[in-house]
Formats: C-alpha cells, structure tokens, sequence
C-alpha cells in the first residue's frame, strides 16, 4: 500500500468517523451523563462491532475481489457512491434540537453492550466495511494485509471520534446543541465526503 492511498483514506476515512450518527450521538450522551472516562470506555463495544465486520467483509470480499477485477470496480463505484449519498444526507439533516430524556444510570459493561449493539445493527457501518474499504485495496497484493492495515487505521480514527465526540459532550454541550453549530458541522463533514468521493472518481476514469 502506498503513501498516496494513505492520503487519500486517512481524510475520507475519518471524516467517516467523525460524521453524527447513532454511536457518536450516543458518546455525546453518555458523556453527558456519565463522564468522559466512562463514554471513551464504552466506546470498546463499538470497536468490537467494527473489527467484527472487518474481519467478515476482509474474508468474505478477499475471493471475490481476486476473482473479478470488473466486480471489484464496481464495488469502488458503489462506494464513492455512498459517500455522495452520505454527504447529501448530512448537508440536509434537520437539526432541530430534540428533547434527551432522563435515563436510568447504567454500569460500564451495559453502556459498551449498548455501543455494540447499535454499532452492529447499522447498515450504513456494514456499507462502509463492504463498500467504501474495498476502493483502496490492490487486487494485485495480498488482499488480507491490506485489509489488516485499513481496518486498523480505521478503528484507530474511530477511537479519536469517540474521545472527540465525548469531548464535546462534556465542554461542548450548549455549542453543540444548537440547530446553527450542528448544521456548521454536518456541512463540514459533507463538503469532505463529497471531495473525498469526487476525487476517487476521477483518479478511477484517468
């Protein structure tokens, strides 16, 4: 895998991981009301979820991509794909502020059960898995390794985006709460998903 990939994945990658969605919402949560320590460490159950997956889409898609170039370059177009549709989503997100309700306290151990489990129930975390990693894999190198490095990579940023997200949850609440600063960076992360796919687009048609 060579540097230029890297350029390439570590950007969209993590302007993946830092987009809102169910996990991240919930470490703005239990940040909130539990603690900073607490929502990082919950924080595992996702990360177990997603090296699960990895490692499902690193064996399953290994065979497949070895043995259809035609379908691997489909794969990178279903991906640069989502991460258009992804970057709509966002820029049109309602942000009005919604009501928390009050929740019972909940132990360690039940709030990572929680991350894991919507982690595992997300499709759009199963689209990235098979869809968006795939587009920087070399068909001609071993597919595993490289699956090994991205993955990596990948639940390295998403620990950042749990730390960040729980930051903000903690100093940032009142920021972060309104309509105006949620939609600033919605928007951010869309303007970066939708260069990232752009790009993988037409480095693909060149």
């Amino acid at each position: 895998m060579n540097l230029a990939t890297l350029a390439l994945f570590l950007p969209a990658c993590f302007a993946l991981n830092m987009a809102p969605g169910p996990n991240n919402l919930l470490s703005v949560r239990n940040a909130t009301t539990y603690g900073f320590r607490t929502s990082c460490l919950a924080g595992v159950g996702r990360l177990l979820a997603f090296s699960l997956m990895i490692a499902l889409a690193s064996a399953g898609l290994a065979v497949v991509l070895q043995a259809s170039e035609l379908l691997f370059y489909g794969i990178k177009i279903l991906g640069a794909g989502y991460l258009l549709y992804l970057a709509h989503q966002l820029w049109r997100a309602d942000t009005r502020v919604e009501a928390e309700s009050n929740t019972a306290s909940l132990g360690l151990l039940a709030l990572a059960r929680q991350e894991f489990l919507v982690a595992i129930g997300n499709p759009k975390a199963i689209l990235i898995f098979t869809a968006f990693l795939p587009q920087f894999v070399d068909p001609a190198a071993p597919i595993s390794a490289q699956f090994l490095v991205l993955g990596g990579l990948f639940l390295v940023l998403e620990w950042i985006a749990i730390s960040g997200y729980a930051f903000m949850g903690l100093y940032m609440r009142r920021w972060f709460a309104q309509p105006a600063g949620k939609r600033i960076f919605n928007r951010c992360c869309a303007a970066l998903l939708s260069a990232a796919a752009s790009v993988l687009l037409l480095a693909r048609r060149a």
